[in-house]
């Protein structure tokens, strides 16, 4: 079990709820926190993720016929993004992963650790791994550059989205160079969860809240496992074929569907950034249905207020759903206007997808 982060003993800390409770919020100022976030000028708190770890040599191999992507020749401190599916293409867990040479590091949601690393356990079957679950020993520190003020030797997962990995596949409806995910580069860093609060002060910046964090991430339209996803998920919906899926190595479950989906280039569902109408100064929650012309089309899976567009939010939406019309955000008895900006276009394959060979390399 998660423990809650000693750095909620800072002045103005207020606990997040929710996937995110066991940090902070925000310290006091959320805008001012996204802001200097933005600019490079703090880290955020993610002590609340959960980290496990493979070791052996047969680490990579092993973890490689499981997943979606590609992971044989992962180099040392090279980052990628996974994914474990079902037999029908659908997402069951969303992994973070980077070698150090010896180890590969996993980093999931807090609440997706112990059942990550009790079904690897069960995968081993003879092959040379040892799996365990570390987030007892080991944080995260997020932050939106690369931290030299820690020095050469901490290990750090840099976010591939939203460059196209080799084999990967674009199904937004902007091409890679003018993607908002360019303005927010992300860097996870593993810290020995002892020294979690030593660790922030060795990098001289200022502590911004898991909203601030949110914020960006939501204006990068960057999904996130269990706000985004639920239990009929599959990546073509989300844009996830662009960083987490390797359209030509060899089998894993759920590949059939994968290449199926992608084939026929219809994902059922897709996901959509969405402007809301700040006048009520209040912001719908997530889950909340969308409406068009009376009808529920979709729903909001997370809402954040930016420091300079204001109230935003990513939903997933049916497919059908005309990319102008018009949208309600519906919470209880509260309406909010919302205007789509398109992430996944309806005909996502055929219209704007492309394959690509380039591979992001380490920083």
């Amino acid at each position: 079990m998660i423990e809650p982060s000693p750095l909620l003993a800072r002045p103005g800390a207020v606990e997040g709820g929710g996937a995110d409770s066991l940090v902070a919020s925000h310290y006091g100022d959320p805008f001012r926190e996204q802001r200097v976030l933005a600019e490079g000028k703090a880290v955020v708190d993610l002590s609340h993720r959960g980290v496990v770890t493979v070791a052996g040599p047969d680490r990579l191999s092993w973890l490689n016929t499981l997943s979606s992507q590609l992971l044989l020749g992962l180099r040392p401190g090279q980052s990628s993004e996974t994914l474990l599916l079902t037999v029908q293409g659908r997402i069951e867990y969303s992994i973070h992963i980077v070698d150090d040479g010896t180890t590969a590091w996993l980093v999931t949601e807090g609440g997706e650790a112990a059942p990550l690393a009790a079904w690897l356990e069960r995968m081993k079957f003879m092959l040379r791994v040892e799996v365990a679950d570390a987030t007892g020993e080991w944080a995260v520190l997020g932050a939106t550059r690369a931290l030299p003020e820690l020095g050469h030797d901490v290990l750090v997962w840099e976010d591939p989205w939203p460059a196209v990995g080799a084999g990967g596949y674009a199904y937004s409806t902007v091409e890679a160079g003018a993607h908002p995910g360019r303005e927010r580069p992300w860097f996870e860093y593993l810290v020995p969860r002892g020294a979690l609060d030593t660790t922030v002060a060795r990098t001289g910046l200022a502590l911004a809240g898991s909203s601030a964090a949110e914020a960006l991430r939501i204006a990068a339209w960057r999904p996130r496992p269990g706000f985004e996803t639920d239990e009929k998920t599959i990546p073509h919906e989300l844009d996830l074929m662009r960083t987490a899926v390797h359209l030509a190595k060899g089998c894993y479950k759920g590949q059939e569907t994968v290449a199926r989906v992608h084939n026929l280039g219809h994902p059922p569902r897709r996901l959509t950034f969405l402007h809301l109408d700040g006048s009520q100064h209040t912001l719908p929650v997530a889950g909340s249905p969308v409406l068009s012309e009376g009808r529920t089309v979709g729903r909001v899976t997370s809402v954040g207020h930016h420091y300079e567009m204001g109230p935003i939010a990513l939903a997933v939406l049916k497919r059908s759903v005309d990319a102008s019309a018009d949208l309600l955000v519906q919470d209880g008895d509260e309406l909010y206007a919302a205007a789509q900006e398109v992430i996944v276009a309806p005909d996502a394959g055929q219209v704007v997808g492309r394959a690509t060979g380039f591979l992001r390399a380490p920083r």
